[in-house]
């Protein structure tokens, strides 16, 4: 009776073992932890995407790691799983004017239906053609030679519907705590960005692991 006893504890002992060594493995081989490749936000910001996992990308237009990091994510979000949702808000950090110009354009070409025809063009206008679109004067121009009366783009600009969404850009800047662009928030519990991730491709297999964290809960 006391060799089977034995025998079952060893059993047990060794099962017990087995699983936790997988575990470990399979966090090994993820190689993700919280606190070096990903952060939480404290406290958690409210999403708008009900029961989609929301993924928001910040950045802004003048930064040249977003620019470089754009294709990659402009890829990954078309063939983003079913239950996510992405979306793009421009960084204002305090300080900044220029910041909030590129907000304005950003929400300007969202309000007028125009933003697939600007967006791109916007980022590659500043960082291959070396042209500075900071100014309101300068980005209506830009905006004319994409279609865009200057008209419709100034009271565009101007507008309370595009102060409004600035507004709300500047309060998620802060709230989700980033310090630099481009940066990704899961659900507004978890970010992550280049520094993080030993540069920006990295951070896409973050930003997977955490979509199916999120969704697995």
């Amino acid at each position: 009776m006391l060799n089977r006893i034995q025998h079952w504890k060893a059993g047990s002992a060794a099962l017990v073992f087995g699983f936790t060594a997988l575990l470990m493995s399979n966090l090994s081989v993820a190689g993700i932890d919280e606190g070096i490749e990903y952060k939480l936000v404290s406290p958690p910001v409210p999403t708008a995407t009900g029961d989609k996992v929301e993924v928001v990308e910040m950045f802004w237009y003048g930064c040249p790691h977003c620019y470089h990091f754009e294709p990659s994510f402009e890829k990954w979000k078309k063939s983003a799983p079913a239950n996510v949702e992405v979306i793009r808000i421009p960084a204002i950090f305090p300080g900044r004017p220029e910041w909030e110009v590129s907000a304005r354009a950003f929400y300007t070409a969202e309000l007028l239906g125009v933003l697939d025809k600007i967006h791109k063009p916007l980022f590659d206008a500043i960082h291959k053609n070396r042209q500075k679109l900071f100014t309101k004067e300068s980005l209506a121009d830009f905006f004319e030679k994409h279609g865009v009366k200057k008209e419709d783009f100034n009271q565009t600009y101007d507008s309370f519907g595009v102060q409004m969404k600035v507004n709300r850009a500047r309060d998620l800047t802060q709230r989700y705590g980033i310090d630099g662009v481009p940066t990704l928030v899961v659900d507004g519990r978890y970010l992550t960005h280049g520094s993080l991730t030993n540069g920006t491709p990295g951070m896409l297999k973050v930003v997977d692991f955490l979509i199916e964290k999120e969704t697995k809960k």
